[in-house]
């Protein structure tokens, strides 16, 4: 095991919100103190985030409130990646078609573009995020706009989101709804793609960012995406078995229980004769379609020799496989 921290590799945290630094209301525990502790080491903080109905401002408010560092320039949401990507491809001043809210409007006009809001005043884009005040004529607009052929970006594409009373549809439904219309799909901004943590890394002057999340299908697909290191925290929605059974495009580089793991030592797995991935005091080798694993349920290096194992024996998987487990405890 290397002496120095996981996060000392690095220069930069861009890290998720909801199920890594929260739950809901609540602060995850530990999590802001881990968070605190990367000025000191001089390592960059961004949070990224697929919310669309709340400013960066108001994210940041939220976060300063549970004591966590958050300037406002150190949250990057999808309407924020949306305007860069559509200023990196169309001159300055063209007119977009919003189909979203004021925000993200305001977002249009930050980068030197013009938001319009009728196919009439002939734009060449539509930016699409999520406004619940949304309406079946905005949705028009933006498909007789998208079918004369204009550039289409969608800020994210959640098909549902949490609201107090259940779940509710999100902004990849009404995105659906454009598609099925014009039968043409947009460039999406926000996680998994890539533009949103490019985004946040570009602000932070990172070369080394690390992507923290919990969950592989946007967190860690969006990272790998980008061509950044990453790491599946276990504080949320993924769990050390979906993990496991991640597709090639979802294994996350690192593993780790919470963010204070940050500045632990990270365990290197070394392959061994015979197929037998080890890490720390565990072991794991592939027997056919099980892994059999030399070490205790609740140590994390038995889960991280597990997945080395699993994914040398399985490197091409484009959907998830989960393995029987035999644990042979010591």
């Amino acid at each position: 095991m290397s002496g120095a921290s996981l996060i000392s590799r690095f220069d930069a945290l861009l890290s998720d919100l909801d199920g890594v630094v929260y739950a809901g209301p609540h602060a995850i525990p530990g999590a802001v103190e881990a968070l605190r502790q990367l000025a000191g080491i001089d390592v960059g903080l961004g949070y990224v985030t697929n919310n669309a109905s709340r400013t960066p401002a108001q994210v940041a408010a939220h976060l300063r409130e549970l004591g966590a560092p958050a300037a406002d320039e150190q949250v990057v949401s999808s309407s924020q990646a949306a305007g860069e990507l559509l200023a990196g491809l169309l001159p300055a001043g063209a007119r977009v078609l919003v189909t979203g809210s004021p925000a993200l409007a305001h977002e249009v006009e930050l980068v030197g573009l013009t938001p319009v809001h009728s196919a009439k005043d002939n734009p060449v884009a539509v930016v699409q995020g999520f406004n619940p005040e949304i309406g079946w004529k905005d949705l028009a607009e933006a498909s007789y706009v998208i079918a004369g052929g204009a550039l289409w970006v969608a800020t994210n594409t959640d098909m549902s989101i949490p609201q107090a009373r259940g779940i509710a549809p999100g902004n990849g439904t009404l995105v659906a709804a454009v598609a099925a219309a014009t039968g043409q799909r947009p460039l999406v901004a926000g996680k998994p793609e890539a533009p949103l943590f490019r985004t946040a890394a570009k602000r932070l002057t990172s070369d080394r960012p690390l992507v923290v999340g919990d969950r592989l299908d946007t967190d860690i697909l969006g990272g790998n995406n980008a061509g950044f290191a990453t790491v599946a925290v276990l504080t949320g929605v993924d769990t050390r078995e979906s993990i496991l059974a991640a597709r090639t495009a979802e294994r996350p580089d690192y593993l780790i229980n919470d963010l204070s793991d940050l500045y632990r030592p990270y365990p290197v797995v070394e392959e061994h004769d015979g197929g037998t991935f080890r890490c720390g005091a565990a072991s794991a080798v592939v027997r056919g379609e099980s892994v059999h694993i030399s070490g205790l349920p609740g140590d994390l290096d038995s889960w991280r020799a597990a997945c080395s194992a699993w994914w040398t024996a399985n490197p091409q998987e484009d959907a998830p496989l989960a393995p029987a487990i035999e644990w042979l405890t010591h």
